[in-house]
């Protein structure tokens, strides 16, 4: 079964090279170019992972991120030109899972979203002790 992205970033172009490119990796994505939207997309679809830019209009990414928290645990890789020290601690510790600034090869993308994933499979697998871990 592939893992299911969310990419939610205010930039349709944007968000159509992450789609293009995850499933070329087999990921299953599903994008949003709305904060509101990416919620959501999030609480509908229940996904394995979310990729979230911060910098959008009317819901920036803290919010969405804010937001997400208040009913899921999914892991959250946020995905900014932001490049400050205090902007990354500030999302991480606001409830991000960990952050990449764009740009960034495909490559280290691919493999950040792997390692939430498993890191994700492995926290489920210890919640629910019977549960077999699925293919990545």
């Amino acid at each position: 079964m592939p893992v299911k992205v969310i990419a939610i970033d205010d930039d349709p172009a944007m968000t159509e090279l992450l789609a293009l490119l995850l499933k070329t990796h087999g990921f299953e994505v599903a994008t949003a170019n709305l904060g509101e939207d990416g919620v959501r997309l999030i609480r509908e679809t229940s996904p394995d992972v979310v990729i979230l830019d911060l910098m959008m209009p009317e819901m920036d990414g803290w919010k969405v991120c804010a937001d997400v928290r208040k009913f899921s645990n999914v892991p959250i890789l946020i995905f900014s030109a932001l490049d400050n020290p205090g902007m990354v601690a500030d999302a991480l510790d606001n409830g991000a899972d960990d952050y990449i600034v764009k740009p960034v090869s495909s490559g280290v993308l691919v493999a950040r979203l792997n390692k939430l994933t498993r890191r994700s499979d492995i926290n489920t697998k210890h919640l629910q002790p019977h549960a077999t871990a699925a293919p990545i």
